[in-house]
């Protein structure tokens, strides 16, 4: 019935065609930290913060020091 939980690799991070992104909403506060593809504009999800926690874990794993806020 419980199987072993299945592990996610890291997604690679290229900081010369991607740029980390806070995607917030304005309508009810959620946010979703990812990658957006500086040619192309398109976003990558990787994960939803819910609290400031979260956001420091995102920021950690993937040796973010500053992270911009997109509405």
């Amino acid at each position: 019935m419980f199987g072993k939980r299945k592990t996610v690799p890291m997604k690679k991070y290229d900081p010369e065609i991607q740029k980390p992104i806070l995607r917030c909403s304005i309508c009810n506060g959620e946010q979703v930290a990812g990658f957006k593809n500086l040619k192309t504009g398109e976003f990558e999800e990787i994960m939803f913060i819910r609290n400031p926690e979260e956001l420091e874990s995102f920021k950690r794993e993937y040796g973010i020091e500053e992270i911009t806020k997109e509405y």
